[in-house]
C-alpha cells in the first residue's frame, strides 16, 4: 500500500500531496515532525533507525520522526507515530519548526518543513523492530562528545533539530519543562555533515 505525504509551501500551507517515495526521489517540500522526549534526569531518548529503512538505515536519530498522513492533524500524527515506533505515548507540546534539505548516498533527498514536539516521560520503551533497531537514554555530555567524534552515525535532521531544540528562541519553554540539566554547546558547523549545504541555507529561522 502506497503512503502519501502532504506537500507544503515555505509557510506550511497545503499545496498538494505526493506518494512518499516520489517526494524523496524528486525532492518536494513536505510536512514532517520530529519528537524529542526527555526523562526526569534530563536525558534524551534517541533511537537507532531499523536497518530496513528506505534511507539512513542504522543511523541514530531523535526519539521519533515521521510524516502526517493527508487529512491527519499534525499533533495526532505525532502521538500515533510515537506509539507505533516506541510503544508509549505522553503529553507533548510543539516547540518550533524549521525547513531543511539533506541529500543521501542512495539518491534520495529529504526536503521537509519539520515541526518539533517535546515531551517528558520516564519508562522503558517497547520498540517496533520493523522501525527501530535500538534505543538509548543519553546525557547531554555524552551525546555532545559522540556527535563530535562520530557525526556520520547521526541523521542530518537530528543534528539540525537538536541544535535548534537547545538553542532556539523558545529555549525558555524547554528549560521550564526540563530544568537546566541539559547542556549542549557544540557549534552548528560541527553538527552538520560535510555533504550538506551551509547552515544558513538549511535553517530558515524559527518559523513555528
Amino acid at each position: 500500500m502506497k503512503e502519501y505525504v502532504i506537500l507544503v509551501d515555505e509557510y506550511d500551507n497545503l499545496v498538494g500531496t505526493a506518494e512518499k517515495m516520489d517526494a524523496h526521489k524528486n525532492p518536494k517540500l513536505h510536512r514532517a515532525f520530529s519528537i524529542f522526549i526527555v526523562n526526569s534526569k534530563g536525558e534524551l531518548l534517541i533511537q537507532q533507525r531499523a536497518w530496513g529503512k528506505y534511507h539512513c538505515p542504522g543511523m541514530w536519530a531523535n526519539t521519533c520522526c515521521s510524516h502526517p498522513r493527508p487529512g491527519e492533524a499534525l499533533e495526532l500524527a505525532a502521538h500515533r507515530r510515537l506509539q507505533e515506533e516506541m510503544g508509549f505515548d505522553t503529553k507533548m507540546q510543539k516547540a518550533f519548526s524549521f525547513i531543511y534539505k539533506a541529500e543521501f548516498d542512495n539518491g534520495l533527498t529529504e526536503q521537509e518543513y519539520d515541526h518539533v514536539f517535546v515531551g517528558k516521560w520516564d519508562g522503558t520503551p517497547t520498540i517496533n523492530i520493523k522501525e527501530v533497531a535500538d534505543y538509548k537514554w543519553i546525557s547531554g555530555a555524552i551525546l555532545k562528545e559522540d556527535i563530535k567524534k562520530n557525526p556520520e552515525i547521526y541523521t542530518a535532521w537530528f543534528k539540525i533539530a537538536l541544535g535548534k531544540f537547545l538553542d532556539n528562541s523558545n529555549g525558555q519553554v524547554l528549560k521550564d519543562h526540563f530544568g537546566d540539566q541539559w547542556k549542549f554547546d557544540v557549534p552548528i558547523e560541527e553538527r552538520l555533515d560535510s555533504n550538506l549545504f551551509p547552515a544558513s541555507t538549511l535553517l530558515i529561522g524559527n518559523i513555528g
